[in-house]
């Protein structure tokens, strides 16, 4: 016969497993520092200026 499987452990074993990808995912997507976020958005905002400046007057 088989080794009986306790139902509940394997289910909080398999949501504890869903969390921590979630979690690591999170970490990807969100996880920049303050200075990694200022540096982005002095780029974009230099970007910007510099199209801006490029344009042709009407």
């Amino acid at each position: 016969m088989a080794e009986p499987v306790n139902l509940n452990r394997y289910r909080k074993t398999k949501a504890r497993a869903e969390r921590k990808a979630q979690a690591a995912e999170n970490a990807v997507k969100f996880g920049r520092t303050k200075a990694e976020k200022e540096l982005e958005k002095n780029r974009a905002e230099k970007a910007d200026t510099t199209i801006e400046q490029h344009k042709l007057d009407e």
